[in-house]
């Protein structure tokens, strides 16, 4: 046994395992209706990264210690040549480990971004999140009413305050690590290391009104994953697994196979 913390996770079905990971600010719950549909063929894990949804909180937080997490994880449940999906943070997450662990990685699923380095974007969100005080806003439609002071789309705060949930009677609280995430945000852009290859074969899904993963994209991809495709999910943009879950559905089940 670890003494390293183990994510919390849900796991749903049997099978060759299907781990999944979640963006920025999100979490496992977020991906809960298609991990119910890939349970009837494989063993789902829905995992929360540190500092979000159900698992640990700690100052420090980058993609290295984000890897790290996932493979105590996976060495925490004896698990082996697993498929991984990650979505944008969560597909960092996913893309360093398995160049980093390549055996015992079987197939990837990278959604919607890519390796390269993005500049900070999140600024408004946190000042957001930021702006709330749980002892004035004490109720969700107060914390709603406030975020939308600075986060004005109607769906981003929809997707945020998943996160708000009574700590205790009287006390709302955000199950993200927003002190950790705010001191670290510019830790989320950062690309893929120079010279690090994936071999095996590896599925990127964009959405076609996305644009953090463009044709300008395609020689870094390569780059560090020659065995590699890019799929459109049509009608969808960043969230394309909430989007357009049916064709995301499908899409991922004939890569897996």
């Amino acid at each position: 046994m670890s003494k390293n913390p183990i994510l919390h996770s849900t796991i749903l079905g049997a099978g060759k395992p299907l781990l999944i990971l979640h963006g920025y600010f999100g979490m496992s719950d977020n991906w809960k209706t298609l991990g119910n549909q890939f349970s009837k063929d494989y063993q789902v894990h829905l995992i929360d990264q540190r500092n979000h949804g159900r698992s640990f909180h700690e100052d420090e937080f980058n993609y290295e210690v984000l890897v790290e997490d996932l493979y105590n994880y996976i060495q925490h449940y004896q698990l082996e040549k697993v498929y991984l999906i990650g979505h944008s943070m969560g597909g960092k997450t996913a893309m360093l480990f398995a160049v980093t662990y390549p055996s015992l990685v079987e197939k990837l699923v990278v959604v919607d971004i890519s390796p390269r380095m993005y500049q900070p974007h999140h600024n408004a969100i946190l000042a957001g999140l930021n702006s709330v005080d749980f002892s004035v806003q004490n109720s969700r439609k107060l914390v709603e009413e406030k975020i939308a002071e600075l986060i004005p789309e109607f769906g981003v705060r929809q997707f945020l305050m998943k996160n708000v949930y009574w700590k205790e009677k009287g006390q709302l609280d955000y199950r993200f690590n927003l002190e950790s995430l705010t001191a670290n945000n510019s830790e989320v852009g950062e690309g893929l290391p120079s010279f690090t290859v994936f071999e095996k074969e590896t599925l990127f899904l964009k959405g076609s009104k996305s644009n953090y993963l463009t044709e300008d994209e395609m020689p870094i991809i390569e780059a560090h994953f020659p065995n590699s495709k890019i799929v459109e999910i049509k009608d969808a943009g960043h969230w394309l697994h909430a989007e357009n879950p049916k064709d995301f559905y499908n899409e991922v089940c004939a890569f897996l196979g």
